[in-house]
């Protein structure tokens, strides 16, 4: 074929291509259809005129100090990713082109700075002030130069500049008013985690959104785009640091391979202020280490673990340090040794603590044999040891006593361990609350355990001032989110789970902030500003974790799935190797009642509760009514405050929980005409199947525990419609 030839062809080709998609345009009304890949960044234009022109009065140019690139400089890596979300943000959302400048030339220049490179930050801001803040933290401030009307964003390091940065993008995302900012914001949580759950092989445990987006098999030598949108979807919201692997972890991450494949990812992580970080396997000196035990007080253990310290600091030398799930669900500890688990994280702490690693070791442990109650055994392990641990070691424990379960009350270890860092384990990844399938906003749900009163100095010791340190004056603290990220292209499976990521991170920062201002902000970057939409969706929001504890968990059940998953409802599941992995061990049903007693008659769980919490949830007269039967055994006739019988009250609660579904298809639907047609179709579909599933959840549950009612009680769930 001729030159000739072969461009005809390309033209025709070409032809071909653009006519397709104006028929997609035609009858979608839409050129790109909407996917959730951008999750709450997408920059769209503004599409009110006033408000547009408003914003392109205020924002005229970006100023960099200290440039992203400077010649005869090397530019900084962070400042680059400021300048280059600056312009891809407000490019978007106005329309338009904004210049980067390294002075102020014009009105309306936004102006990025830190202390020490900035000459109109230096001016502007006082130096104490901006002290105050903290290496990540900023300041958003009105002001002018050379009677110019500026914009600035002053910080003391570059991550600040960048959280800064993006804090200021969503003042314009949410159509915020930028006259008169007065902006001060830092990070109440030092360690603001991601924990992958990822495999080595691409799958994700408990992982509903795809496989994993760290592809080894192609790392080093390919580096997938979606690591660098990951950063900043992360950076947007504060988070600093990721666990790329699962904690039930595989030896093979702590070899040269795959160090150098996380030192990729940790290239691509950096300029966005992400550390990386490792979940190990307490063996692996014996697995690929050649020695006979993995004992912590073996000096040839302690001398290995110093060794492959080094090892990952050369490749990744800002490296944030081990977690660690030890003596747990197969996952070997230093108790196979007779050792204790301080004495397991003080030998990882001392092979880390001179590069300025840390250790997150997993209260996640309950061992039967212990005590009878498993929500007991944390508690039991780990309080003997507070004040045992190095001072670069965080116990990681999850936000209920048991496991992740759509309601529980918060872990006793939460005020009981006053001389130890205590790191809050929350799960993004909805394992109990319907997977990828449920619209459940958890927000609520974590708002309810940050803002518990553990009493352990007194009244007013809320859990969240437990875990940022302040109750006890730490100079450590963190807060870890079980990833529920994947390769799906919407990220996390269901465009409503991408609430949860963004709500983590936005709490992570700030556990005072409310989960209404979050879902606010949320909705309106990830779906529109306009107010009807904005009142429908969040009033969706609003009710949905409480409506799935309804068809789920009601009254403080726990713990009802089926066999082999933790998905549909198996309230008469027994596993007959272990007692607490059986549903029936924890609601108890017979035709005396139902329910875990915990009070100081059954287990003395509340024992584990600081006065005047232990007083109050010993009795089922004063115990609240979402906890009632996670403290109490109790008879199907007995009376709630309703006036309904226990048993009537659950009938309620699982009808009021499908319900609430059903609202919320309705209320979707009203937006049709507002919402693009892909992202409202797959919404309309997931709310069908929570639909269906949740008066699954409903009809098992309650056709079984009919069983030990009195012959005349219906099972049945009652007609909606």
């Amino acid at each position: 074929m001729n030159l000739d030839c072969r461009q005809t062809s390309l033209f025709r080709s070409y032809r071909i291509q653009w006519l397709f998609w104006i028929i997609v345009w035609f009858f979608t009304g839409t050129l790109w259809a909407e996917d959730g890949y951008q999750l709450w960044l997408r920059y769209n234009k503004i599409s009110q005129p006033e408000l547009l022109s408003y914003y392109r009065e205020h924002i005229t140019e970006i100023v960099i100090q200290p440039a992203a690139t400077h010649r005869g400089e090397q530019s900084c890596p962070t400042f680059k990713a400021v300048q280059d979300e600056l312009q891809k943000g407000l490019r978007g959302l106005l329309g338009k082109k904004i210049r980067v400048a390294s002075s102020v030339s014009k009105e309306g220049a936004i102006v990025v700075g830190t202390s020490d490179k900035s000459s109109v930050v230096q001016k502007l801001v006082d130096a104490s002030e901006l002290e105050s803040v903290g290496p990540e933290g900023y300041i958003i401030r009105s002001s002018s130069w050379d009677n110019r009307p500026v914009i600035v964003i002053a910080a003391n390091q570059p991550k600040g500049a960048l959280y800064g940065a993006f804090h200021f993008l969503r003042l314009i995302q949410t159509q915020q008013p930028l006259e008169k900012l007065s902006i001060r914001c830092k990070p109440r949580i030092q360690k603001r985690l991601l924990n992958h759950w990822d495999n080595l092989n691409g799958s994700v445990e408990r992982g509903y959104a795809g496989k994993s987006i760290w592809n080894w098999k192609k790392l080093p030598k390919k580096v997938d785009r979606r690591y660098k949108d990951y950063a900043r979807a992360n950076a947007s919201i504060g988070i600093n640091g990721t666990v790329l692997n699962n904690v039930n972890s595989q030896a093979a991450i702590l070899t040269k391979d795959y160090i150098e494949k996380a030192a990729v990812i940790a290239n691509v992580l950096r300029p966005y202020g992400i550390q990386v970080y490792f979940s190990i396997k307490f063996t692996s000196p014996m697995k690929i280490g050649g020695l006979s035990t993995a004992d912590p007080l073996n000096p040839s253990v302690r001398q290995w673990w110093k060794e492959k310290a080094k090892e990952i600091y050369q490749e990744i030398p800002d490296f944030g340090g081990f977690l660690v799930k030890a003596y747990s669900e197969g996952q070997p500890g230093p108790q196979i040794y007779g050792r204790t688990h301080a004495d397991g994280a003080n030998m990882l702490a001392e092979a880390l603590s001179s590069h300025g690693g840390i250790v997150m070791w997993r209260s996640f442990v309950y061992d039967i044999s212990i005590d009878s109650d498993r929500a007991k055994c944390g508690y039991i392990e780990f309080v003997p040891l507070d004040g045992k641990f190095a001072s670069n070691v965080l116990v990681q424990a999850k936000n209920g006593p048991v496991d992740f379960q759509p309601r529980e009350p918060f872990n006793p270890l939460f005020g009981a361990m006053p001389k130890t860092p205590l790191m809050m384990e929350l799960q993004i990844t909805q394992e109990y609350t319907g997977q990828g399938k449920h619209l459940v906003y958890q927000a609520p749900q974590w708002k309810e355990v940050l803002d518990s009163d553990t009493y352990a100095k007194g009244p007013g010791t809320l859990a969240a001032e437990i875990v940022d340190g302040s109750a006890e004056n730490h100079t450590i603290s963190g807060i870890a989110g079980v990833s529920g990220i994947g390769t799906d292209r919407n990220w996390m499976g269901h465009h409503f789970s991408q609430a949860n990521w963004y709500a983590f991170g936005r709490l992570a920062w700030d556990p005072a902030l409310s989960s209404d201002q979050i879902a606010e902000e949320w909705i309106r970057m990830t779906w529109s500003n306009e107010s009807e939409t904005i009142n429908v969706i969040k009033k969706m929001m609003d009710g949905s974790w409480e409506g799935c504890v309804d068809y789920m968990t009601p009254l403080g059940l726990h713990h009802l799935m089926a066999a082999g998953h933790h998905y549909g409802p198996g309230p008469d599941y027994v596993n007959r190797s272990r007692a607490d992995w059986s549903s029936t061990y924890y609601h108890k049903a017979d035709s005396g009642g139902i329910g875990f007693d915990r009070s100081s008659k059954g287990s003395n769980g509340v024992s584990q509760y600081a006065p005047p919490l232990r007083e109050l949830w010993d009795s089922p007269d004063t115990c609240p009514e979402k906890y009632l039967l996670w403290f109490h055994h109790l008879p199907w006739t007995h009376r709630l405050s309703s006036g309904k019988t226990l048993w009537e009250a659950l009938q309620f609660h699982h009808n009021r929980g499908v319900e609430y579904v059903i609202s919320m298809q309705q209320m979707w639907d009203s937006l049709e005409n507002k919402i693009d047609r892909e992202r409202f179709k797959h919404i309309k579909n997931r709310l069908a199947l929570q639909l269906e599933n949740s008066r699954k959840w409903r009809d098992v549950c309650l056709e079984y525990f009919g069983r030990f009612t009195d012959p005349n009680a219906s099972g049945k769930g009652l007609n909606d419609h």
